[in-house]
């Protein structure tokens, strides 16, 4: 079995709470008093194109919310979307030990819009785990498509065989595997250290 030298971590339920996901669009639908079947059908049709960086934030927003007047601002709704966010502290924790071991590339593999995804870097200090951020909007592939884990591993020129994937979302595994990444499906941060310990990935404790 290769030695692991690079982590990929999924980020919207598994680092931090899911950005932009289907609890927090029926909450903006309740507090904006949006029509819940419009709404979802125009996020559905704009969706791929704002993950894969082909629209920007205020392009979706015109398209999904204000298409139409309004009786509140766009950026109260572009804040109430970026409020959204929060973090998974045991999570944040095993990630500050295994940074702090310097034996492991770790970078980020997800799905995001560029704004949101600037947004939860910024107010959650994610450089302080992550070298690197594939992320759709960048990459202009989001998973599963298995481009973006292709470009993943050829910008990093990393043997896929001594990288390890983690992702809350089964069918997001699977071309990775079919890459000959390890591929774990993160269930909690305990299950998560247990599995990466079975790979030989040992973090170090930096706790008081």
């Amino acid at each position: 079995m290769a030695n692991i030298v690079a982590l990929f971590w999924d980020v919207g339920g598994v680092v931090l709470s899911n950005g932009w996901d289907a609890s927090a669009r029926a909450e903006a639908v309740r507090r904006f008093s949006l029509d819940a079947a419009d709404f979802s059908e125009r996020h559905r049709r704009a969706e791929g194109e704002l993950e894969t960086g082909k629209i920007t934030l205020e392009a979706y927003l015109d398209r999904t919310v204000f298409f139409r007047e309004r009786p509140f601002a766009r950026d109260e709704f572009t804040n109430f979307i970026f409020a959204q966010s929060r973090e998974n502290k045991e999570t944040r924790v095993l990630l500050d030990e295994l940074t702090a071991t310097r034996r492991y590339f770790l970078a980020t593999l997800n799905n995001e819009s560029e704004e949101l995804n600037a947004c939860r870097i910024r107010k959650f200090d994610l450089t302080r785990n992550f070298t690197a951020f594939f992320s759709s909007c960048y990459l202009r592939a989001r998973k599963p498509d298995p481009l973006i884990y292709q470009l993943a591993l050829g910008i990093t020129q990393r043997v896929p065989e001594e990288c390890i994937f983690i992702d809350d979302r089964p069918a997001n595994l699977e071309p990775a595997k079919a890459l000959g990444m390890r591929a774990i499906l993160f269930r909690s941060a305990e299950e998560l250290r247990a599995s990466l310990a079975e790979s030989g990935v040992r973090p170090v404790f930096v706790g008081g």
